[in-house]
């Protein structure tokens, strides 16, 4: 049995601007990230990019929103392994150590006239609109900072919850939900605060995110009619062998039994034989159950988000 194929951000819009070519020193730069950090990278800067569509930017504006996203943690090249991969909840010194990614990636980025341009997303990615951010606590925040952070926070969560499929994706949107709206805590210190009438991240721009989610959704559930038909194929052929079983067993000649196996060993995919047909046939009909079930799950999970208030 083949496996679906499905890749959780979808990569089409990206292939569409060729950044490949416009951004190949950058894409060597990343080289130097470790594996996990290279990929969270490319996977913000896939969302940057189609959010940056809906956001209805110019094409220019998107390849450089693009390129700022692939850069943004890129001074996690100066923090320590330990700290960068521990698995546990980072100490207090230790959070004020990876804190500084930003500003060495900034500084990285100032040094190398290639990468001057885009250092502003790996400055202020971790900014907030409420003043709450770091590493300058800041509210004025560049659009390619805001809708980073936006990106980054939602992969960062996908990630840590090993997502494969978007089935509950609007739990890790409800999280984001959060950080749209003004923190309690910076409202009892300070009723008469413009701040704390703002979250951290950026309403208009959370809500372009639910639009490429949805996008990505409706992707999933393409692969999976996609592979649907590949199951129920298998299934229609897997029926004539047992169909066949049938005849040969009921068959009162040797030739006619002889018939009736040959046509079934001709059915056969590799792996297949006359010990373990019916297990096969069993595991294609529970897999296009699950698979059946999991599009009706989805089709549901995009009916939550569009009742999702932002």
């Amino acid at each position: 049995m083949k496996n679906e194929k499905f890749d959780f951000y979808s990569p089409l819009t990206l292939k569409s601007y060729n950044l490949e070519k416009t951004m190949r020193y950058q894409l060597d730069i990343l080289g130097s990230l470790d594996y996990f950090t290279r990929r969270h990278s490319e996977n913000v800067a896939n969302l940057v990019c189609r959010m940056g569509e809906y956001l209805h930017f110019n094409k220019r504006f998107i390849v450089y929103c693009t390129i700022c996203a692939y850069l943004h943690d890129i001074g996690k090249l100066f923090i320590p392994s330990a700290i960068l991969n521990k698995p546990d909840r980072l100490t207090d010194e230790e959070f004020e150590i990876m804190k500084t990614h930003t500003t060495k990636g900034y500084e990285m980025c100032m040094k190398d006239l290639k990468l001057r341009p885009y250092a502003i997303g790996a400055l202020d990615h971790h900014e907030a609109l409420d003043g709450s951010g770091y590493p300058n606590g800041i509210t004025k925040i560049p659009m390619e900072a805001q809708i980073i952070r936006i990106a980054d926070e939602y992969d960062a969560i996908a990630t840590k919850r090993q997502y494969t499929t978007h089935v509950n994706i609007s739990d890790t949107l409800r999280v984001l939900i959060k950080d749209s709206n003004p923190d309690p805590k910076f409202l009892a210190l300070d009723q008469l605060s413009q701040n704390s009438k703002v979250g951290k991240i950026n309403k208009r721009i959370l809500k372009i995110l639910f639009k490429v989610v949805i996008d990505d959704i409706q992707y999933e559930i393409a692969c999976l009619y996609e592979y649907l038909d590949y199951l129920k194929n298998n299934i229609k052929r897997l029926e004539l062998i047992c169909s066949y079983a049938a005849k040969m067993n009921s068959a009162k000649t040797e030739k006619k039994k002889a018939y009736y196996k040959e046509g079934m060993r001709l059915l056969f995919q590799p792996d297949e034989n006359f010990d373990n047909y019916l297990q096969v046939f069993e595991d294609y009909k529970n897999a296009l159950n699950i698979r059946t079930d999991r599009i009706d799950k989805l089709r549901n999970e995009i009916k939550i988000i569009k009742k999702l208030e932002v």
